[in-house]
């Protein structure tokens, strides 16, 4: 099997690394640079758990391969706090009780960043739509449509904070 040298940003952090061809990226994460919030759940990206930002956008890493994303900037969840504060999405899920026992937190959280980044009023239909891809074995998914919401809420307040132009809810 060839190996491959590649180069991959994750969470604004420069790796250069050696992967054989068939390395998955989730697995490069994980067991090459020790970006374990990552979860390996199903492998056939069914479940959602190993869901990553890969140039911002939300992709399942398990069924990517490492050298696909050769060059690229890949998020994961330990890339989401800034100067250990979390992040309105991290706060979202500790403060509407959507973490559950955990396992879909990370994927849940990525591909709910994705959807703010894209639409930050997100109606609950489109929450749920939006995080359809990934699965929650503890079945709390009320839960995690709240936190998403919770989150939809302060990322206005920050931009409102910082002297942007979107309007906090309930003003």
């Amino acid at each position: 099997m060839a190996e491959h040298d590649i180069e991959l940003s994750v969470n604004g952090t420069a790796h250069e690394l050696s992967v054989d061809s068939r390395t998955l990226l989730v697995h490069a994460l994980r067991d090459e640079l020790g970006y374990t919030g990552t979860n390996v759940g199903c492998e056939s990206s069914t479940c959602g758990a190993c869901t990553i930002h890969l140039d911002g956008e939300a992709v399942k890493s398990c069924t990517l391969l490492a050298v696909q994303a050769d060059g690229r900037k890949v998020t994961t969840v330990e890339g989401l706090a800034e100067d250990g504060t979390y992040a309105p999405i991290q706060e979202g899920f500790q403060k509407e009780h959507g973490l559950q026992c955990g396992f879909c937190t990370p994927g849940m959280m990525l591909a709910a960043n994705d959807l703010l980044a894209r639409n930050p009023d997100p109606s609950e239909e489109e929450i749920r739509e939006a995080i359809e891809g990934n699965l929650c074995r503890c079945t709390g998914y009320q839960n995690i449509v709240n936190a998403v919401e919770y989150a939809a809420d302060h990322m206005d307040q920050e931009v409102a904070a910082d002297g942007g132009s979107e309007t906090v809810e309930g003003e």
